[in-house]
C-alpha cells in the first residue's frame, strides 16, 4: 500500500489521471500524452505467486510475427505470449547475457540476434527453437589488438549483413555479412562529434530511405545523444542531444520509443521532437539495478534498458533491474 500511495501522490504532482476505484498496488497507470498514452498492465508475466521468473535483467526486449515477446535476461532469454504467460525459455550458457536482441524474418525461418556483453560475441539462432546457427566472436581479420571484446548492440541491414557494436570495449562498430564474414568496422571511443562514449544501443532507423543506423550514445558528455551513421558506416547527423542515458530505440512506423538509465522512456516523432515522456522518475535513490520487486512502483520506472513495439503499437519495456521486470504498456486508442 506504501509504494501505491507513492504512486498516487506522484501521478497527481504530474497531473496524470488515475483510474476510478480503491487504489491497489496492482491498479493501472495511465501515462504519455495525445497519440501516445499507455496503460500499464500490472503484473503482466509475473508468475502465479506474483514474483518475476526471470531473474536479473539487463538485456532487451523484441516481438515475433505471433505476437510473443521475447526478452533477455542474465540467465537467458525468456519467451511471453501476449498476455504475459512464459511460453518457452532458452537458458544456460550460450544464452546467458544478452545484452541487446533483434528479430528478423528470412527465408529460412524466423531469427534472433543477439549481442552477449560479458562473452564477446554477437549470436544468431531460431526463434521458435533456440537452435543457434550463427556465432560471432571478435574478429581477428580486422587487424585490431583490442584487449577487450564487449558487444552491446545488434542489428541487420536489408541485405542480411549483420552490424554490432563493442559499446563496452572499444566503441568500434562492426559489419560482417549474412555468413559471419568480417567486412569493415568504424568509429572511435571521445567525445568529439563522431565519436562514442558508449555506443550502447543501436537499430535500423527505416523512418529513412534508403535506412540508416540509429545509435544510442549513452555516456555522450555532457549529455546522451542519438546519432546517424549510414550502413557504411559515415557520419550523417546528430539525431537528438540533451538526453539522460539513452540506451536502446526501437522503431515502428514514423516514431521512435527510447529507453533511458535514468527512469524514463522518450517517444521522438518522425522529426525527431520527444512527444511523450514515460513513467519518469524523480527520485535518484529509486533508480538503477538494486531496485528490489518490493520497491517498484507501478507506471514509475526505475532504469529503463530495452523496449519494443507490438503490431498494435503497444510497447514493452524492461528496466535494467535485479528482480527482473518487464512491463507491457497498453496504447490507448
Amino acid at each position: 500500500m506504501k509504494n501505491c500511495l507513492l504512486a498516487v501522490v506522484v501521478m497527481v504532482s504530474w497531473g496524470l489521471t488515475m483510474p476510478h476505484g480503491v487504489c491497489q498496488e496492482s491498479q493501472s497507470v495511465r501515462m504519455g500524452t495525445g497519440l501516445m498514452t499507455f496503460d500499464t498492465v500490472p503484473g503482466w508475466g509475473l508468475g502465479d505467486d506474483g514474483k518475476s521468473v526471470i531473474g536479473g535483467t539487463h538485456g532487451g526486449v523484441v516481438v515475433d510475427k505471433a505476437g510473443n515477446v521475447y526478452t533477455s535476461a542474465n540467465l537467458g532469454v525468456f519467451v511471453f505470449t501476449p498476455d504475459g504467460k512464459l511460453l518457452r525459455r532458452f537458458v544456460g550458457d550460450e544464452y546467458s547475457n544478452i545484452h541487446d536482441l533483434e528479430v528478423r524474418v528470412e527465408d529460412e525461418g524466423e531469427f534472433i540476434y543477439g549481442a552477449r556483453n560479458q562473452n564477446g560475441e554477437g549470436i544468431k539462432f531460431y526463434a521458435e527453437t533456440g537452435d543457434i546457427v550463427l556465432k560471432l566472436p571478435f574478429p581477428e581479420e580486422s587487424g585490431l589488438n583490442l584487449k577487450k571484446f564487449s558487444p552491446t548492440a545488434i542489428t541487420v541491414a536489408p541485405n542480411g549483413d549483420i552490424i554490432l557494436s563493442d559499446g563496452y570495449a572499444s566503441n568500434h562498430i562492426f559489419k560482417f555479412d549474412k555468413t559471419g564474414k568480417y567486412l569493415m568496422h568504424f568509429g572511435t571511443k571521445g567525445n568529439e562529434l563522431k565519436q562514442f562514449n558508449t555506443a550502447h544501443g543501436m537499430t535500423l532507423d527505416t523512418r529513412y530511405e534508403p535506412p540508416r543506423l540509429l545509435i544510442c550514445d549513452r555516456n555522450h558528455q555532457p549529455k546522451g545523444r542519438l546519432l546517424h551513421y549510414d550502413l557504411d558506416g559515415h557520419f550523417i547527423e546528430v539525431v537528438i542531444t540533451g538526453l539522460g542515458q539513452p540506451t536502446s530505440v526501437a522503431v515502428q512506423g514514423d516514431y521512435v520509443s527510447v529507453p533511458d538509465l535514468q527512469g524514463r522512456v522518450v517517444i521522438l516523432d518522425k522529426s525527431n521532437t520527444i512527444i511523450a515522456v514515460l513513467g519518469h522518475n524523480p527520485d535518484p535513490t529509486q533508480r538503477g539495478f538494486n531496485v528490489p520487486q518490493d520497491k517498484w512502483i507501478e507506471g514509475v520506472f526505475s532504469g529503463t534498458h530495452g523496449s519494443y513495439w507490438d503490431a498494435d503499437g503497444n510497447l514493452y519495456v524492461q528496466d535494467w533491474n535485479v528482480s527482473g521486470r518487464l512491463m507491457k504498456l497498453v496504447r490507448v486508442q
